[in-house]
């Protein structure tokens, strides 16, 4: 296809292109609507534009779309979609639905440049970055699967996800239609700060009450710890959520499993932390990957506290999933429970995550690019 995809214009962007070429700016919102609220997937559905409109458009402009390639589905309910691209390349995304609400966690990238240890996913290298309509047709097409195909709940599903994810935020948390996405968690491949030129407007086309209609407070950011993005996110689509992937409570430990800390070590991250503008009772989340023997311990947990004290916090325990090549093991439960337990004393806000989609290859730190054969 040629000409402008759509799918990649905030609505603002939207209006500037129609009125180069010469329309009312109330079209915008018109098209916008039908492409993010309606799914149209050409123009010749917009029956409220002129056909003269519509012809032109598709002699300038198209509308993108994805369906997944193979959908897996676990025994917990949890989904693993994998999407091939317009160039071959392939991302996936991963639905957890828990309690009666749908969590989708998304990608960003094609791989991930910032090689942590733990991480399979970052076993793959960086490949590119998704483009804004990549990134919002992830949900557009796990949306369409759902309603064709609406998911079942386990039994035993507990709450798998951070409060992040979940926010306590006075919402209405009457139970939606199966169909729909409550929350979306930038968590899946790739670095989304790494690619904050396409996340950005992704994240406006997202929260918009023209587009996907979701709350802010229903959108999280995951980030390894990129300093100066970190700031750009806050200034540019303030009062989203903010995870940390922590994952070392030393600079020695940190500079080993994750490379990002020798640019930006702990001092830098966490005083970023403490300056990103988040509303009212909002915390930022620390992801802490919990590896067998190596930041699991009591004194671990110590320091942990001593350096998210100061900052409005809630703590996301991940008990590591071991993959094959990689040397690092998952802890114990007694390790887990002693830790969770110290943090939990002090009156932090603390979860430990269930392992969900396991048998899928969809856990944390599993998503890798390409369905098993």
């Amino acid at each position: 296809m040629t000409g402008t995809d759509l799918k990649n214009l905030t609505l603002p962007a939207l209006e500037q292109f129609l009125q180069g070429q010469g329309k009312e700016r109330f079209r915008a919102t018109q098209i916008f609507k039908w492409i993010f609220q309606k799914d149209a997937g050409n123009f010749e559905e917009m029956t409220n534009i002129s056909k003269d409109l519509r012809r032109e458009l598709s002699e300038t402009a198209f509308i993108s779309n994805i369906e997944p390639e193979a959908v897996e589905q676990g025994g917990d309910g949890t989904r693993k979609y994998l999407f091939n691209l317009a160039d071959g390349q392939a991302v996936e995304a991963v639905l957890i639905p828990i309690e009666g609400r749908n969590t989708l966690c998304i990608s960003s990238q094609v791989g991930c440049a910032m090689a942590c240890e733990f991480c399979l996913t970052g076993t793959f290298k960086l490949t590119r970055n998704l483009t804004t309509a990549e990134i919002v047709n992830q949900i557009m097409a796990v949306k369409r699967d759902l309603i064709r195909n609406p998911p079942f709940l386990a039994a035993d599903a507990r709450e798998a996800l951070s409060s992040a994810d979940d926010p306590d935020d006075g919402d209405d948390d009457t139970p939606e239609s199966p169909a729909d996405i409550r929350n979306i968690v930038m968590m899946g491949m790739g670095e989304p700060l790494h690619n904050l030129d396409n996340v950005i407007p992704a994240i406006q086309i997202m929260i918009d009450g023209n587009g996907l209609q979701l709350s802010n407070r229903r959108v999280t950011v995951s980030t390894c710890g990129l300093v100066p993005e970190m700031e750009r996110l806050g200034r540019e689509v303030p009062n989203v959520n903010l995870a940390v992937s922590l994952n070392a409570t030393t600079d020695e430990l940190r500079n080993r499993i994750m490379p990002v800390n020798r640019r930006y070590p702990l001092k830098e991250l966490l005083q970023a932390c403490r300056e990103f503008p988040l509303p009212g009772r909002r915390k930022v989340t620390f992801e802490y990957v919990m590896l067998g023997g190596i930041n699991d311990s009591l004194e671990d947990a110590k320091r942990l506290l001593r350096l998210i004290s100061d900052i409005p916090n809630k703590v996301n325990l991940i008990p590591f999933n071991e993959h094959e090549g990689c040397g690092f093991k998952a802890p114990t439960r007694a390790a887990i429970d002693a830790f969770h337990k110290y943090l939990i004393d002090r009156h932090v806000t603390v979860i430990t995550r269930d392992s969900r989609g396991g048998d899928i290859s969809a856990a944390c730190g599993q998503l890798k690019g390409r369905l098993q054969k």
